[in-house]
């Protein structure tokens, strides 16, 4: 359907006023949006919100995980220099304070130095735990997982030297 297209244009009335005359093609042009545009609107906003709020709370977790096992990495690390300089691992009473500072329970390492300069927490603010005799190797470092608890799936799951 084909509208005539006209101009609104203004006169001056005899008593000084502009008067304007406007046309129903410019009424329709300056009117606002209707009640369903706007919800159909914040629909589809809400609609991409469900499908990208999750995907990036994911990515999230997965630095989380991923900044854990670099501080597990690093932890065994400075563990194996110890083991080189003093021949032994920390015993499970010394624990991973002994990457810090000088252990005075037996066995008192005998070529002792600070390995760490501060002990980290994981991700989730939980101190790592460490065990010796380890459960899956000669010693075990780990975190466990969000929820702060041994075991778990997803992110609650144990992250360990082991993995």
């Amino acid at each position: 359907m084909m509208e005539a297209l006209t101009f609104t244009f203004s006169h001056k009335h005899s008593k000084g006023t502009m008067k304007k005359l406007a046309t129903p093609l410019l009424r329709r042009m300056h009117r606002g949006f209707t009640l369903i545009e706007l919800m159909v609107v914040l629909v589809i906003i809400g609609m991409l919100a469900a499908i990208i709020v999750p995907n990036v709370l994911d990515r999230a977790d997965d630095a989380r995980v991923t900044a854990a096992r670099t501080d597990v990495s690093n932890l065994m690390q400075a563990l194996k220099l110890y083991k080189l300089d003093n021949q032994r691992y920390p015993s499970a009473e010394q624990g991973l304070q002994a990457l810090l500072t000088k252990p005075t329970a037996a066995p008192v390492p005998s070529n002792w130095k600070p390995y760490l300069d501060k002990l980290p927490n994981d991700p989730w603010g939980h101190p790592y735990q460490y065990l010796n005799p380890g459960i899956k190797g000669e010693i075990d470092v780990m975190s466990f997982g969000a929820d702060g608890l041994p075991g778990g799936e997803g992110r609650d799951a144990d992250i360990g030297s082991w993995q």
